[in-house]
């Protein structure tokens, strides 16, 4: 099986949120992308504190797919820097596991 990885992103709003949602599941870059309930960051920007609501996005996806999704979120994302955190999954279930594998398989493979 190949690597899957969990990636970590904040939006500032739900619409945004969705927009890269649907562009990921569409291109089949991800198998799911939950968008959770607002939350309150608080973090430095530009030698200023800053604290914003924002909306935490959960994408489940293939580690050999990471750049392809992070230009989706480069180009989709309304931040000068958007948060994109890969973390490896190490384990899971099996069965969700390769549901997560068999959903994220791009149409130029597929037609191979």
């Amino acid at each position: 099986m190949e690597p899957l990885i969990l990636l970590i992103s904040n939006f500032p709003d739900r619409d945004s949120a969705l927009r890269l949602a649907h562009a990921l599941l569409e291109r089949r870059l991800a198998a799911c992308v939950n968008l959770l309930a607002p939350c309150t960051s608080l973090y430095r920007w530009k030698d200023a504190l800053e604290t914003a609501e924002e909306i935490p996005v959960l994408i489940k996806t293939r580690a050999s797919l990471y750049a392809a999704v992070q230009d989706e979120v480069c180009r989709l994302h309304p931040y000068e820097v958007p948060e994109l955190l890969a973390l490896p999954v190490t384990t899971g279930l099996p069965a969700y596991l390769t549901w997560v594998e068999a959903e994220t398989v791009p149409a130029s493979e597929a037609d191979h």
